[in-house]
């Protein structure tokens, strides 16, 4: 898939406008629930009419689901450093669960999803999807948020035959099991293709920085898009910059669970790079700001991995023109479908209702409504919740998903491209500025060595 094939909505994908604007006003299909807590399986209504076949809105009714409930089981960081991110899956699970239960359920039956709280621990993970699978029995399974607890929760997957879709893996060079399907669209070698994309993205102001400082969170898959895959000579983010002439000025790690951050800003502060490159998940960008504005210090620019949105924002004026990637935003061009402008209102309905800080439809959430239409899309091809033949339908067929339509290939572990965008904050908002064919129109990058 190519990045101008955004631009035709795909075929299967369209929401019913009607329910999309009013199903953040219903009630949720599940409740967050801690690692051994019993979960809530009451079934929620609503998702989009995944037969029809074009962007206009389909008024007829849908059959209500009849039956016993079609069980989803999964888990998220709904506690611990991931749960701000976490949050935006949640939220767009839950939607997506609702739109699709008003427009006649899956397989004619209505869907439960049953979330339980991986603390945001791998091992944790792994358990509760073993009770999903083994003890609970559950119809299928969605993969959680997170590198770390998704590659746990695919071991397990792979053991007992189920069907994974999962929206944020990035260890990508380690997920052999063909039955696990990404959404994220980063390609099979993000450390490559989004490193590349983000100098690209600099040197296209004509005034690229000469010196770049590495602040890298030891989360496995900023280390990956840093480092490149171990016992390999592929590099990432920091082997490419120095290829690319950059000067390496800082080359520091953290752990996750960082709570003090003055002496990493000190460090910061000492090395005085042109550009940050920070490996950052969740609140870590915010946090590093607060803690150089403490010492009365700002870097003239900075790229955060994979941020949650929203706290970045309220940084204030400290994180305008931070950077970070995408592969969706609510803006044109990616909201001139009205199917895709439908999508985004009623997630940021949905995401109010919840009490999110960032309410918009960017990279996570389209992320995670990709995930659950790639499951949709295997248990309605198969046409039963046989998962040997859910996943032969998936990987022999294109499937529409919010970001075009995808081929699965086992040769790159199922991934089909990086479709990845890079978004600046703007005048108080993410935009996309690279590449230009994603940016609003007079929007571009805005980057200067002097700040």
């Amino acid at each position: 898939m190519t990045r101008s094939s955004r631009s035709q909505f795909p075929k299967g994908l369209i929401l019913l406008v009607a329910f999309a604007m009013i199903a953040a006003a219903c009630g949720s299909s599940t409740t967050d629930t801690t690692a051994g807590a019993t979960p809530d399986t009451t079934a929620a209504a609503g998702t989009p009419d995944t037969t029809a076949a074009s962007s206009t809105p389909d008024t007829t009714a849908a059959a209500a689901p009849s039956g016993d409930p079609i069980v989803i089981g999964s888990t998220l960081a709904l506690t611990g450093f991931l749960a701000p991110t976490a949050a935006i899956h949640k939220v767009a699970g839950d939607l997506f669960v609702k739109q699709l239960n008003d427009n006649g359920g899956l397989l004619g039956r209505q869907v439960e999803w049953v979330v339980l709280d991986d603390e945001s621990v791998p091992d944790t993970a792994a358990s509760l999807y073993e009770r999903l699978i083994t003890e609970d029995g559950v119809d299928a399974i969605i993969g959680p948020y997170g590198t770390g607890t998704i590659t746990a929760a695919m071991q397990v997957a792979e053991r007992y035959g189920y069907v994974m879709p999962q929206h944020t893996g990035s260890l990508t060079y380690t997920y052999g099991y063909d039955c696990q399907f990404p959404s994220w669209p980063a390609g099979r070698n993000p450390n490559v293709t989004n490193s590349e994309l983000l100098y690209d993205a600099l040197e296209s102001t004509g005034t690229p920085p000469a010196s770049i400082a590495f602040v890298i969170n030891q989360f496995p898959g900023t280390m990956y898009v840093a480092y490149g895959q171990p016992d390999t000579d592929e590099g990432g983010a920091v082997s490419i910059a120095e290829d690319r002439g950059y000067n390496v000025v800082l080359d520091i790690n953290y752990p996750s669970n960082t709570t003090d951050w003055g002496p990493i800003a000190a460090q910061v502060r000492d090395a005085d790079p042109d550009f940050l490159f920070l490996g950052a998940l969740g609140v870590d960008g915010p946090n590093l700001i607060a803690a150089m504005d403490a010492l009365d210090y700002q870097v003239p620019g900075m790229f955060l991995q994979w941020p949650a949105p929203g706290p970045m924002l309220g940084a204030g004026d400290s994180a305008d023109g931070a950077m970070s990637v995408t592969a969706f935003e609510p803006h044109p061009p990616f909201t001139d479908d009205p199917g895709y402008a439908a999508i985004a209102q009623a997630f940021s309905d949905a995401a109010t209702a919840a009490g999110l800080p960032y309410t918009a439809f960017e990279t996570q959430a389209s992320a995670s409504w990709a995930a659950w239409q790639i499951l949709v899309a295997g248990i309605e091809g198969a046409g039963s919740l046989d998962q040997a033949a859910a996943c032969d339908y998936l990987l022999n067929n294109t499937i529409d998903t919010v970001f075009g339509p995808v081929d699965f290939d086992p040769e790159q572990n199922n991934y089909y491209g990086d479709l990845s965008y890079i978004k600046q904050i703007q005048d108080g908002d993410w935009v996309v500025v690279w590449p230009a064919n994603g940016a609003p129109d007079g929007v571009s990058v805005q980057y200067s060595p002097e700040g």
